[in-house]
């Protein structure tokens, strides 16, 4: 039974990845308030929000045979509103220990959208010809503005994150109902060979290689998103609302980049467009670091949106357009090493806060961008036309494009 507005197949994907970004983008503003509620340092933060991106590397890896007989559809409409809840749920927890374990399921539940919508996505993608992956993650950026935006406002209002992440469920569920009521998935890209990944795809040199171009995006994307307000806090004791203002900046200035980016990948060579996205996030992380004022930091973050925006998606069409062996075991090498490697963020980020500064945490990056763009030739130097040759099965790793897990 379908219900809501009739919408395009794209317009679903697109108001799928804003809704759910929605739902879990509310926390983020409200870390300072959870931190001092707490009374805790911020690399105990960092290990207690560790819990979301094991969960969500543990659904990556396992979940895609559950949802593929759970079906798609019912999956999407439950998962989404829940990770609302289980948000709604872990903001009472007493201390670092309970909000890590209440995250698991929050983490175990946006692995599994992430793999729902990146395949409907895809497959979208291939029945109307034409290129709508970045797009849709801009507007998964899209909904994260909208959440930064919310949670400042409500953190400005003097409601307690308890009260202001309850008001995200019933929000999150209308708009599921009212936009994806009607959601029905599209039929299979390929079809199936017989091939099926490893659970653990053994990473190659050449995949390495990608995993090192894309750190440095995947770790100023996560310090970004999980430690913007609190650095615009401590740094310049600023206001709840600057604090939610510029989580909210960042995803802005991310969504607008990833927005247009599928027309100048496909224009442009993807080695260049990679160069010249790393010299923006360099220069978004020498802003953060020597800023004397919370407006520089702002345009700081903005770049840092802007730079971090296509990395990784550059990454996962030049792995799945290797040839030493199948398209999916590539990216599935690349997601799951990549975002192994984005577990260690929080805690490192966390450490380095306590001993050296919240603004070393960003400085960190700097060493990353340098190795990103030591190894960017490996994106190719040509146009990229798609991230599948047209002759492989469909890649279960494509559904891997986590989003701070953009994931």
């Amino acid at each position: 039974m379908t219900f809501g507005l009739k919408l395009a197949p794209q317009h679903r994907v697109y108001a799928g990845f804003a809704i759910y970004s929605f739902a879990m983008g509310n926390i983020f503003p409200r870390l300072p308030d959870i931190k001092r509620a707490m009374e805790i340092e911020d690399g105990t933060l960092g290990l207690s929000l560790i819990g979301t991106p094991i969960g969500t590397l543990t659904a990556l890896t396992l979940a895609t045979p559950i949802l593929e007989r759970v079906g798609f559809r019912r999956a999407l409409l439950w998962l989404v509103p829940l990770i609302a809840l289980v948000y709604a749920l872990a903001v009472h927890a007493p201390g670092p220990v309970a909000l890590f374990l209440l995250l698991l399921p929050v983490g175990l539940m946006i692995g599994s959208v992430e793999i729902i919508l990146n395949v409907e996505a895809d497959r979208t993608e291939f029945m109307l010809k034409r290129r709508i992956m970045n797009r849709a993650h801009s507007f998964w950026s899209a909904g994260f503005f909208g959440a930064g935006l919310f949670g400042g406002a409500m953190a400005h209002l003097g409601l307690s994150p308890q009260l202001h992440l309850a008001l995200v469920v019933p929000m999150v569920a209308v708009s599921m109902a009212l936009f994806l009521g009607g959601f029905e998935p599209a039929p299979a890209r390929f079809a199936a060979t017989g091939h099926k990944p490893p659970m653990f795809a053994r990473p190659t040199l050449p995949i390495l290689v990608l995993v090192a171009v894309t750190l440095s995006a995947m770790l100023l994307e996560g310090a970004s998103i999980d430690w913007s307000a609190i650095y615009i806090r401590t740094v310049f004791d600023s206001g709840p609302f600057v604090a939610g203002l510029t989580v909210a900046l960042f995803a802005f200035s991310q969504a607008t980049t990833r927005f247009f980016a599928d027309r100048f990948v496909d224009r442009h060579s993807p080695s260049g467009v990679a160069c010249v996205l790393l010299a923006t996030m360099a220069a978004g992380v020498l802003i953060v670091f020597f800023s004397p004022a919370p407006p520089v930091s702002m345009l700081g973050f903005a770049l840092l949106g802007i730079g971090s925006s296509a990395i990784f998606p550059l990454a996962i069409s030049a792995a799945a357009q290797r040839t030493d062996r199948p398209a999916a075991i590539n990216v599935a090498a690349l997601s799951q090493i990549s975002f192994i490697a984005f577990l260690l963020g929080p805690p490192l980020l966390g450490f380095v806060s306590d001993h050296w500064g919240i603004r070393s945490a960003y400085g960190i990056g700097i060493p990353f961008i340098a190795l990103s763009l030591l190894t960017a030739g490996s994106l190719g130097r040509r146009p990229a036309k798609s991230a599948v040759p047209a002759d492989e099965a469909p890649d279960p790793a494509r559904k891997m494009l986590p989003q701070a897990g953009e994931a």
